[in-house]
Parts: C-alpha cells; sequence; structure tokens
C-alpha cells in the first residue's frame, strides 16, 4: 500500500511540475567552462547568481527544523518544509532515534510523501534512523522518498553503510529515484544542481573536490545544499572540515547566509574562518549534544567548541544548541533548545524552539564553561 500511494504521489506531482512549468521560469545554473565537475555556480546573470536576488520577493513559508535525536548521541536530522514539499537532511544519530524523527515527520508530512531525502555522508549519527530497528520502522520503512541523494564516495566498511545502502536501493527498486552529489552537479542522468522547492524557493547541490577526490576523513565526502529564497540562505554542509571547506569556497559563489548550520557539530575542525567569513551567517544553529565526552573528555572541543564559538562570534551571537547533556545521572540528556525551528516567506526569518529561546552564550552551561568572545561583551 505505501509502494502505491508512491505511485499516485509521483503522478500528482508529475501534472503538477508540467502546469507549474508552464507558468514559471526555472532558474539557471550556468554549465562551467571546461571540466564542468569543477566549476563554480555561474554569476555572469541575475538568473543564476544565487547572492543576487529580488530583495522584495514573498514566498510561501519555509520551515526548516533541526530536530531533537531522543537520545544523549550526537547526530543530525534536518526537515525543510515549504508547502506540501518536504525535505529531509539526514537522519541520526542512532537507530532508535528513528521512534523520535518519525512521529515527529508525520505531524508534518500528513501525505506520507519526502519528496527529497539527502543522506550527506555513511557514518552512523546521519543514517542510522534510515534505517531503524527490529522494533522501530526506520525512515523507509515509514515514508516514500521520492528523490534520494547521498555521497559519491565513502570509504566506510561499517554495517550501518550496508544496512542504509541496502534499504535506499530497495526504495529505488520501489520507484524512488537516486543520485549521488556529484551527479547532481553535472546535471547527469536525470540529476539536476537545482531543483525548484516552490515558486522563488530552489535547493542547490553544492560542488567540493571530495566528491571526486579521496579523503582521509569520511567527513569530507559529505554532500552541501544551500536553500535559497529570495535574498535569503540557508547552507548545509553535513561534517565537512576544514580542507572540504576550502574547497566548497573556492569552488562556488557562495551568497551571505542568514542561517547555517554549524558544520560537523560546532566542533573545533569545521566551520572554518574561511568558509564564516564568506557566509557571514546571521544564525547558527548546532545539532550536538552540548557538554558530551562522546568524542573528548577535553571540555574546550566538547561540542559546540570554543574554537568555534571564537570563529562565529565576529558575524553573529545568535547560536541555537538542540540537546545538552544531562545534569542527572539518571536522565540521558536534556533538551536546550530542544527542536529548533527557523521560519521565513522571504523577508523577516524567526526562530522558534520546543524548550527555550535562549542563545548558547546565555545559557548556564556556556556560562561555565566556555569564554565569552570579545565580540559579544
Amino acid at each position: 500500500m505505501r509502494k502505491i500511494k508512491g505511485v499516485l504521489g509521483v503522478f500528482v506531482a508529475l501534472i503538477w511540475t508540467i502546469s507549474l512549468s508552464a507558468c514559471i521560469h526555472l532558474p539557471t545554473i550556468t554549465e562551467s567552462q571546461g571540466d564542468s565537475s569543477n566549476g563554480a555556480l555561474d554569476s555572469s546573470n541575475d538568473s543564476s547568481d544565487l547572492s543576487n536576488q529580488p530583495s522584495d520577493i514573498v514566498t510561501e513559508e519555509l520551515s526548516i527544523h533541526f530536530l531533537e535525536l531522543g537520545t544523549k548521541s550526537t547526530g543530525d536530522c534536518t526537515l525543510i518544509k515549504i508547502g506540501d514539499t518536504e525535505v529531509l537532511i539526514d537522519a541520526g544519530a542512532i537507530k532508535s532515534s528513528a521512534g523520535t524523527i518519525v512521529p515527529y515527520i508525520q505531524e508534518y508530512c500528513a501525505d506520507g510523501i519526502l519528496e527529497y531525502v539527502i543522506a550527506t555522508h555513511a557514518h552512523e549519527d546521519h543514517i542510522a534512523a534510515f534505517v531503524g530497528t527490529s522494533k522501530i520502522d526506520g525512515v523507509f520503512e515509514s515514508f516514500v522518498c521520492e528523490t534520494i541523494i547521498d555521497y559519491p564516495q565513502s570509504e566506510s566498511t561499517s554495517k550501518i553503510r550496508q544496512e542504509y545502502e541496502t534499504l535506499r536501493d530497495a526504495e529505488v527498486a520501489a520507484g524512488a529515484k537516486h543520485y549521488t552529489a556529484l551527479q547532481c552537479w553535472n546535471n547527469e542522468n536525470g540529476a539536476k544542481r537545482s531543483y525548484l522547492l516552490a515558486d522563488g524557493i530552489s535547493m542547490n547541490i553544492l560542488y567540493q573536490k571530495f566528491y571526486e577526490e579521496d579523503a582521509s576523513n569520511e567527513n569530507e565526502y559529505s554532500v552541501c545544499v544551500l536553500i535559497s529564497q529570495g535574498e535569503n540562505h540557508y547552507l548545509f554542509t553535513g561534517d565537512l572540515e576544514t580542507e572540504g571547506e576550502e574547497s566548497l569556497v573556492a569552488e562556488n559563489e557562495l551568497p551571505k547566509c542568514v542561517l547555517f548550520k554549524a558544520g560537523h557539530h560546532g566542533s573545533n575542525t569545521s566551520s572554518s574562518s574561511a568558509l564564516l567569513a564568506e557566509i557571514q551567517p546571521d544564525i547558527v544553529c548546532v545539532c550536538c549534544c552540548c557538554g558530551s565526552d562522546e568524542y573528548t573528555d577535553d571540555v574546550a572541543n566538547m561540542f559546540p567548541s570554543q574554537d568555534f564559538v571564537n570563529r562565529v562570534a565576529p558575524y553573529t551571537d545568535k547560536i541555537y544548541v538542540t540537546t545538552l547533556v544531562a545534569a542527572e545521572s539518571t536522565k540521558k540528556y536534556q533538551s536546550m533548545n530542544g527542536n529548533i525551528v527557523v521560519s521565513s516567506t522571504g523577508g523577516e526569518v524567526s526562530v522558534a524552539c520546543s524548550n527555550n529561546d535562549l542563545t548558547f552564550k546565555e545559557t548556564a552551561w556556556f556560562q561555565a564553561n566556555r569564554v565569552m568572545p570579545e565580540e559579544w561583551k
């Protein structure tokens, strides 16, 4: 029944696309000269320059949901909703997180269809809830996924990668389209660099060199996505590290971004000065369990790290964090901001959180464990 529904959804989407294309001029992203896999977004005209869109545009409401994952383990899951279209970027942190993620998505995805699913890279904390457990259905089992975009490369030999790809391929056998980010960049086999999500709102797959080159760290294979809504731009880079971020800056004409999902959960090895200087974010959202010793015993490097704070501080103090390690030993975690929802209709952007709307610098944890940057004093 779920797959029959998917076929009907594809048919309806086809009719909608045909009617929409008759009245909307799709934005053009011009192919780079020479090797199309190694070029920047062409800014030679306004229709393809993502940094020079009309300032008075009014679109459908776009909401970006950074989810808590029901665990103290750090991971990513971002739901983007525009009208009846849903985009899901990643589904971590562990398999049982599906028990938190799936019901949340169901509140917003009434038709049971995720139009776009993006898995940035093959680490458990980004793909485990696509799989689920023997008792908890994962994202792939719970929704029809129409288009799946994921990493062009991986060196992971993990069981979770194998399970993710097996279930992804089952979705393709049932009618889903599957592309890698490199195929999107190259406009190959039906894949596109830019997808129109609604009138005035596009999803753009960006280029970075580790789509094609070998990396020493699995994080560097992360798929990078820019959502554009008039002058409002929203950047998602998975767990891309410093070298990958430098490539991202060199290979794309990145605009100033109203929102940046902090690279690699606010680690000291991502959200580099080179990237931040280019995008100059107004709002930064961090998906992590703040203060957890899951990856390090060094408090300064616990997510979100002191180095991350120092680099972001010249641009904004509007940092929001999903989850906090529990103060009580009987609890696994507690909400910091909780689920973070960033919304806009193309003009002003608002932030609303399920627990509280405190910025990171206003929290008790920050004041006890971080040094206040000069820019924030």
